[in-house]
């Protein structure tokens, strides 16, 4: 069996995870779970996120068309702490069993679990935690540039997720993605170069 290296990949809206997470595909062969998209699919009709959610919060949740109403539950999410966590509380365990599994089962060297809001390492998955940090101000002009976002709207996204300190705080690695794609590269080789040498690289 091939060695594996689980990474929890995480960093606050704008900061370029994407970014990072295409370069650990494309180069160094990684396997990449992106949570939200799994949340998504936990939240579809039949799945056990919808179940929990629809008792949770209410048939009003639930639209015309059988989904979830995603507009109303963003607003939920953004505007009221409280009710962010409750919603948190009932989709982030579904999350992270599914991670879990893949992490048991899955065939790979590298698997990276991307998630916004990761500042901890549940069920103990994860080799190590990544932090990918980029200023505040640029964060925000990739998202007025990229999402057509207000300033003010990018600005109440960043303030309801956790502090810069609070990422660096529970990371094992920083990513400093300010610069070039070629600096972030060479992070990342420093990085994974002990574990693997230089033949897990596919460029």
């Amino acid at each position: 069996m091939k060695e594996k290296f689980i990474i929890g990949l995480t960093g606050g809206v704008g900061s370029g995870k994407s970014r990072i997470l295409e370069l650990l595909k494309q180069e160094y062969g990684a396997v990449i779970i992106e949570t939200d998209a799994v949340a998504k699919k936990l939240e579809e009709p039949g799945q056990p996120g919808f179940a929990a959610l629809a008792e949770a919060l209410g048939e009003g949740i639930i639209g015309e068309d059988g989904n979830l109403r995603k507009d109303l539950l963003s607003r939920m999410v953004f505007g009221n702490q409280e009710t962010r966590q409750r919603i948190n509380s009932l989709i982030h365990p579904l999350v992270w069993d599914y991670v879990k599994q893949q992490a048991e089962q899955g065939n790979f060297s590298i698997l990276v679990a991307e998630s916004a809001l990761l500042l901890e390492n549940p069920d103990d998955i994860f080799h190590e935690l990544w932090y990918v940090y980029t200023a505040r101000e640029t964060r925000i002009q990739r998202l007025m540039k990229s999402r057509g976002y207000t300033r003010e709207k990018c600005r109440q996204m960043i303030q309801g997720q956790p502090t810069e300190e609070e990422y660096r705080r529970h990371a094992d690695f920083i990513i400093d993605n300010n610069g070039s794609l070629d600096k972030v590269r060479g992070q990342i080789d420093q990085r994974l170069q002990p574990h693997f040498g230089k033949g897990i690289f596919c460029r």
